[in-house]
């Protein structure tokens, strides 16, 4: 099922959109045509029967089949029927039945199939193509679009009602897509829907587990950009990109909340959550992928059999971003990553449970990390193949070469370090520093308010005043004292020779 949907799902939505005010003749055999040739080009096999009557060509009996070689298996897809009708305009308006059955299959050699049913309903679907058959834009709106599981057969039986279910809803639906075929088929996509909620229950009828997901997004807005192949094979990711497969996409929601129960083997779990807003970007081509997350004014709560209070949790901000490079070759290419907590807070009780006498500052603490470099690919980790042998060896996929600290900061409970620094690494040397490449360059830090927070853990009874001793004494081997109170500065130099200096002194 779930690599049934993420490898449909796509071909699928690219087609259900449209709308009015034509401006070039498009006739509905030439709609089914592109859609036969873009699914077909992704390697499905199509099929349906045609008919025509006056203005309305109906497909009746679509399915789209495709065989996974590497996984020995295969999944089809099919619904009952489409109808495209020419306006007489040039424009073609594509008409699905508000209520009606998804069935698929999912198989694997030696293995009973999984089949269901899911039951797609619209309320007011309006979907039109204009243009012409190298360029078409589709347009669609619809007050509410659903998608629910109804039913499941799995290991030839079929599965109770309350075993599995599942709901996906938007609301307020309206979007375009626009197509341009050349040597590639160029999309440019966005949509907006004023809401959207899902829910995913489970309930094993052989065990105790069960569990509930349930959410909503606000103000969910989309947006990307795409380039496919005319022909390619969507069951091997690597060959996709190699094919000139490329897409940029942007999500972005105003406020969400969450909910998610679940037990099993005597132990229960709730969770809940919330925020303000947030965006996901995904982009991907043949010289790197990009995953870019973002959350604003986030709140979770918690509840074990272990505690007998709520574990209450907030942020002001939260995000995650990696940038790397997938095409593999002999020279060094760029990359990123970052990841940012800020404005973290945790409930009193939480607190309560190490400092109950509040010793601690309990200002909201913030991490942040941000670091850029250069790599060297040595192989395409994206092949299905590849990938095996480097689980199977241990074998490393690149190189680092180098590596640029651009941000890092820790702030909490009264301390602060920040940081800065760059270095290059000697991929031939993996002596010199037990088993990584031997690095050389320069980092700069300052810390400040540790030797306050050193007393207030001794004071807690944390911290030995022995074990205190010792930690400032390295703290005054690796800094020196900064302008400001309480603040150490400090360069850690690693040269060529493999040495290591602290402010200019060597300590290895």
């Amino acid at each position: 099922m779930p690599v049934f949907l993420r490898r449909t799902s796509g071909a699928v939505l690219a087609y259900a959109i449209a709308t009015q005010g034509a401006w070039a003749d498009l006739t509905a055999e030439q709609v089914w045509a592109d859609w036969s040739a873009y699914l077909g080009g992704m390697g499905y096999d199509v099929a349906g029967t045609e008919s025509r009557s006056g203005d309305t060509l109906t497909i009746t009996d679509f399915s789209m089949s495709m065989g996974i070689p590497e996984q020995d298996s295969a999944m089809s897809f099919s619904m009952p029927q489409i109808t495209m009708t020419d306006q007489g305009d040039g424009s073609v308006r594509i008409g699905l039945p508000e209520v009606f059955p998804l069935t698929f299959v999912f198989s694997v050699e030696d293995e009973a199939p999984v089949t269901g049913t899911l039951t797609y309903a619209n309320r007011n679907m309006s979907m039109v193509a204009t243009g012409d058959p190298d360029d078409m834009t589709y347009d669609y709106s619809a007050d509410q679009v659903s998608l629910r599981l109804a039913s499941l057969e799995a290991d030839g039986e079929t599965m109770p009602a309350d075993a599995l279910s599942f709901l996906l809803e938007m609301t307020a639906i309206a979007g375009t897509s626009e197509m341009k075929l050349g040597e590639m088929r160029d999309l440019v996509q966005s949509f907006t829907a004023s809401g959207l909620t899902y829910a995913l229950s489970f309930d094993d009828p052989d065990s105790d587990d069960a569990g509930n997901f349930s959410g909503t997004l606000s103000d969910v807005r989309y947006s990307g950009t795409g380039s496919l192949p005319t022909s390619f094979d969507a069951t091997n990711f690597s060959d996709m990109l190699k094919s000139g497969f490329a897409f940029d996409a942007l999500m972005s929601y105003g406020a969400g909340s969450g909910n998610m129960a679940a037990k099993g083997d005597g132990d229960d779990f709730a969770m809940t959550s919330s925020s303000q807003g947030g965006d996901f970007r995904i982009a991907m081509d043949a010289s790197h992928v990009v995953y870019d997350l973002k959350g604003r004014q986030s709140q979770i709560s918690m509840t074990t059999q272990e505690l007998p209070f709520p574990i209450d949790l907030a942020m002001a901000e939260s995000g995650f971003k990696l940038d790397i490079p997938t095409h593999a070759g002999d020279d060094p290419q760029p990359f990123g990553f970052g990841m940012n907590l800020t404005g973290f807070t945790m409930s009193d009780m939480i607190w309560g449970m190490f400092d109950p006498a509040g010793a601690l500052p309990r200002d909201p603490a913030t991490v942040a990390l941000d670091l850029s470099g250069m790599v060297t690919v040595l192989v395409d980790f994206l092949d299905p193949t590849v990938a095996e042998t480097l689980e199977a060896t241990g074998g490393a996929p690149g190189e680092l070469n180098e590596l640029t600290i651009n941000q890092l900061l820790v702030s909490l409970v009264g301390a602060k370090l920040t940081g800065t620094g760059a270095f290059t690494f000697d991929n031939s040397d993996y002596e010199s520093f037990d088993g990584i490449p031997a690095p050389s360059g320069v980092a700069n830090l300052t810390l400040s308010g540790a030797n306050a927070l050193l007393d207030k853990l001794i004071a807690m009874g944390f911290v030995s005043e022995d074990d205190a001793m010792g930690a400032r004494m390295m703290m005054g081997m690796l800094a020196v004292p900064g302008d400001a109170p309480d603040t150490l500065n400090s360069k850690i130099e690693i040269n060529e020779q493999g040495h290591i200096l602290a402010n200019g002194q060597r300590i290895k």
